[in-house]
């Protein structure tokens, strides 16, 4: 059994933040909070058959593969910076806090596109009404989770907060699996939800200090299958880093 995930109208979108520390946004309501028709954003949906294997997983697993490039959003603006390793403390992440990983870069025809720029400066815009405006130290993960090993984990860490501002989860496709619900829980309180994301470019929209996430193991429904996303951190003091 799937639920359908509680979705927000962008124009309600920090209002909702503000109350439940979350927002879900349809496809529609996405490409309208940022501004960006439809095929702009599924012409880099390809870009997710081309993604290297994540060599770090410490559960032995093969069922990630991953690119990761960093940026500084400050109002329209959005500059690439030197290439850098991803990490986080173990406060956040049991499984694989305390370690640089260095991911191969999101390639330059992702990057070169005007529906990513728009994408990642119209999110940090959403970030500076919730937060106040500032430049944003942005992270972005492109991430496919596939059925390799029989069962795919999208968050092997488990429920986690990543120790950020801001968190944006956009789902960029689903083929041939079962499982991958979404479960959002108050970091300081016993509600939580749970729902799946179905549709390309549906999103997940996270005050990272108020609210924890994970996402549920995928399993094939015959064959092989995989779930795409594209997650967005961003945090107003800088990158992480040891």
């Amino acid at each position: 059994m799937s639920f359908s995930p509680p979705v927000t109208s962008p124009s309600d979108v920090l209002s909702v933040l503000r109350e439940r520390g979350y927002a879900v946004l349809s496809r529609a309501g996405l490409c309208e909070l940022v501004h960006t028709p439809a095929p702009e954003l599924d012409a880099l949906l390809p870009t997710w058959n081309d993604l290297p294997l994540d060599g770090y997983l410490r559960d032995g697993g093969r069922y990630r593969s991953r690119r990761h490039s960093c940026f500084v959003v400050d109002g329209a603006s959005v500059s690439q910076v030197p290439h850098r390793a991803h990490w986080q403390p173990v406060e956040y992440n049991a499984l694989h806090g305390g370690l640089e990983r260095w991911f191969e870069p999101i390639s330059p025809g992702v990057i070169s596109q005007p529906a990513w720029s728009r994408l990642l400066s119209e999110l940090g815009a959403c970030c500076s009404g919730l937060k106040g405006a500032r430049p944003w130290y942005v992270e972005a993960h492109q991430f496919r989770i596939d059925t390799t090993d029989g069962i795919g984990r999208p968050t092997p860490e488990g429920a986690h907060r990543d120790g950020v501002d801001f968190v944006a989860v956009l789902l960029t496709g689903r083929e041939g699996i079962k499982g991958g619900e979404t479960r959002v829980f108050e970091a300081a309180g016993p509600s939580g939800i749970r729902f799946t994301l179905t549709e390309p470019w549906s999103a997940l929209l996270l005050d990272d200090e108020r609210v924890i996430h994970e996402s549920t193991p995928i399993q094939p429904l015959g064959g092989t299958g995989h779930r795409d996303t594209l997650v967005l951190t961003f945090r107003a003091k800088g990158f992480q880093g040891p």
